[in-house]
Formats: structure tokens, C-alpha cells, sequence
């Protein structure tokens, strides 16, 4: 008998007519001999207007707290689900995390799954019952709720998939699959049929937000292989699984970007061992997440240039580490967050000459100027101004076949 883990996002479930027809899906599946364990998110919005509600009480609202008001809108959902499927008699029971229990390590709002109890639920499962579980939370040690971030829910569904030992880990969402760049900017963005765990990584990581970046990383070190998929159509998802099974006929497979960069540029630093290391120290310690880093010598080779970029809403506290960082000598600091990100990705760029030379041709014939570059085996990013990111997605999309 085949044991599956289906994940139901935001949007499967953001009405009461959204979740009994969630509830339909897993009645087929049921019907077919499936043992199914379901991983669902609270319904759309309501996580946003938890948040919003614990703003008018105070912005800097205690972390522990947030938690335990934000593990609430997946408890709704689990409800109504398994209410759903008890009213169409289908044997369905709610498990909520300190139930289970889900174990977690780590702070408040940031915490990460280690284990889960899954005697409870196995034994549930024989006796052909269908358990609902919250995705997005755990339990910590010392007892209290906690959450796993934004988009959690993957998450909790990769690591169920992984620790009962399910035959496929299918994601329920608002879309068909994975494409080739966002659907809604690009009408010519093709769904993708399969998808190797590393470019599915690297798209997720820049901004592609049909997955969660840490669920597909999990996936990828226990090779447990998923497929996004509509809830709203019968259509085909895309495939997430190992590369030795991906037939590359194409260098590219998808364009991605995100908005929500900054690039910062520190002059005239001293160019010495170290200076580095003293730079960004005290920005992790904040923190603060820094992704792209150049760093250009002078020609006498006594200061240097660190150009290097943060998410925007990092850029204030980012400079203020660095005015008050005695550590480092410099000229001056500058900053432009009105840039975005553009990557290519594809596993099948490593063995296919000339990738490099034809993105930048493609952005210098739209006149759009390159800011900062960033490289890897299966992807190509560039810094560029917000303004021309549209005509760049259009333009890469168009020059590498993915129309």
C-alpha cells in the first residue's frame, strides 16, 4: 500500500469550498488504497492578519508569543479538514503539533524540525484513518509552541515525507508546477516537467515561490522525490527529484529574480588580511544575510572596493554596523536599493559554452547596465537597475528557448 504525504497551501485552503474540495482529493486518494498523511496551512491571509494584530498591540511583539498567536491559523485548518472528511465518512483525525509531538530546536519564529513521534500516527494509518497534521510549527523542548518560518508548511511536509518513510511527497498549490519565470509577469512561461533538487534549490533560493528553499534542501539530502502540483486542475505538476534523472537538452531551465535587494559599496577600504572578515563579522551577528560580494584592489593595491548586497529592508541597520565599526578604515559608503536580482539557472549550464557571454550580450542589447555578478556551476546572477527587470526577464526568456 502506498503512503503518501499531500501538502495543502495557503491558497487550497482559503475558504471553507477550497477545503472540502481538498477534502475530494483525498477521498480519491483514499479511494485508490492510499494511506495518507495531509500537512496544511492555514488559510489564506490569516497568518498576514495575525501579524497585523500583534503589530497593534506592539512591534516588537515577544517572539514566544507571536508563535503561539501565529500556530493558530493551521489549527483552524486541520478542523475543518478532517471535518470535511468525517462528514463524506472518511476516517480522519486532527493532530496538532504538541500532539504528535513535532520536535523543533532553535529560536522563536526561526525554529527548525529534528524529530517527530510517529507511533500515534503510524498505528492511525493501519486502521485506515487519515491524519491531518499542522504544517509551519513544532514543539521545543521545553514545551513551548514555536514556528519555522514563512512557508514552513513545505518544510513540515519534506521532513513527514522523510521520518514515516512516505512513497511521494506531493505540494498542493495555486499553480500547475514549477515554470520557467512567474507565469503572472510573463504569460509565455512554460511549466516544467521535471526538475533536478539543485536548480529547483537555486530557484526557490532567488526568489521562485512555488517552494520553500530549506524543504527542498531537506528533500535533496534524504533524496525524497516531490511534485508540485494544482489543487484546482487534474493537469500534471513537475517532478523535483534527483539530477541523474533529468535529460538536460536545454543549458537553461528557468529565469528568476527577486526585488527586494540592496547593493552597498564600501570605498577606499585598507587593503589588508582580515578586512574582510571585519567587515561582515558584526552583519552576522546581526543577522543580516549578505549574499552577492565583490571586491575590487586599486592599482597601487593599498585599498580596495567591497561591493556586496543585503535585502532591503537591511540597508539602514547595515550601514549603521558599518559607521560604527572601528575595525575597518574606509572612504565612503554607498548604497542603491532601488536594484533587483536576475539569475539563470540550469544544470545543463556547466557543459554548454558561450551561456555567460549570451546573457550579457542579451541585457547589453536592451541597454540595461550589469551592476554586480555572481556565479555558480548552474547559475548566473546579475544586480541591475528595478527598472529594467521586466524588459531582462522578457529578453532571457526569449534568447535561451523558454517561451
Amino acid at each position: 500500500m502506498v503512503k503518501k504525504v499531500l501538502k495543502f497551501g495557503g491558497t487550497s485552503v482559503g475558504s471553507t469550498e477550497r477545503i472540502q474540495h481538498v477534502a475530494n482529493i483525498i477521498k480519491k486518494e483514499v479511494s485508490s488504497g492510499s494511506k495518507i498523511i495531509a500537512v496544511v496551512s492555514a488559510m489564506a491571509g490569516n497568518t498576514n492578519e495575525l501579524i497585523k494584530l500583534s503589530n497593534e498591540i506592539s512591534e516588537e511583539f515577544n517572539k514566544r508569543e507571536l508563535d503561539v498567536l501565529l500556530s493558530s491559523g493551521e489549527q483552524v485548518t486541520c478542523a475543518l479538514l478532517s471535518g470535511a472528511l468525517i462528514k463524506m465518512n472518511i476516517k480522519a483525525k486532527s493532530w496538532l503539533n504538541w500532539q504528535i509531538p513535532i520536535l523543533t530546536e532553535g529560536e522563536h519564529t526561526n525554529a527548525r524540525i529534528i524529530n517527530m513521534h510517529v507511533e500515534k500516527i503510524k498505528n492511525y494509518l493501519d486502521e485506515d484513518g487519515v491524519a491531518i497534521i499542522p504544517g509551519f510549527q513544532g514543539i521545543s523542548k521545553n514545551g513551548d509552541i514555536t514556528t519555522i518560518g514563512r512557508g514552513g508548511s513545505d518544510a513540515t511536509a519534506v521532513a513527514v515525507a522523510k521520518i514515516f518513510s512516505a512513497d511521494s511527497c506531493e505540494i498542493y498549490t495555486d499553480v500547475d508546477g514549477v515554470f520557467s519565470t512567474d507565469p503572472n509577469k510573463i504569460p509565455v512561461a512554460k511549466k516544467i516537467d521535471k526538475i533536478s533538487f539543485d536548480e529547483m534549490l537555486e530557484l526557490s533560493s532567488l526568489g521562485a515561490k512555488v517552494m520553500q528553499s530549506s524543504a527542498v534542501q531537506t528533500a535533496m539530502m534524504y533524496d525524497i522525490p516531490l511534485e508540485v502540483k494544482s489543487t484546482f486542475t487534474e493537469r500534471k505538476g513537475t517532478k523535483i527529484f534527483n539530477q541523474d534523472n533529468i535529460d538536460y537538452s536545454k543549458s537553461v531551465t528557468g529565469v528568476a529574480y527577486s526585488k527586494d535587494d540592496a547593493k552597498i559599496t564600501i570605498t577606499g577600504v585598507e587593503d589588508k588580511p582580515g578586512v574582510a572578515a571585519n567587515t561582515f563579522e558584526p552583519l552576522n551577528k546581526a543577522q543580516i544575510n549578505v549574499d552577492m560580494v565583490i571586491q575590487n584592489i586599486s592599482s597601487d593595491q593599498k585599498t580596495t572596493d567591497i561591493t556586496f548586497t543585503v535585502k532591503r529592508d537591511d540597508v539602514s541597520k547595515t550601514i549603521k554596523i558599518l559607521k560604527e565599526n572601528a575595525k575597518i578604515n574606509y572612504k565612503e559608503i554607498i548604497y542603491n536599493d532601488k536594484v533587483a536580482k536576475l539569475s539563470i539557472v540550469g544544470a545543463g549550464m556547466v557543459s554548454t559554452p558561450g551561456v555567460t557571454y549570451r546573457m550579457f550580450r542579451a541585457l547589453s542589447d536592451e541597454n540595461i547596465n550589469i551592476l554586480a555578478i555572481s556565479t555558480s556551476e548552474i547559475k548566473l546572477s546579475v544586480i541591475i537597475e528595478e527598472n529594467n527587470i521586466l524588459k531582462a526577464i522578457k529578453k532571457l526568456h526569449t534568447i535561451f528557448d523558454l517561451d
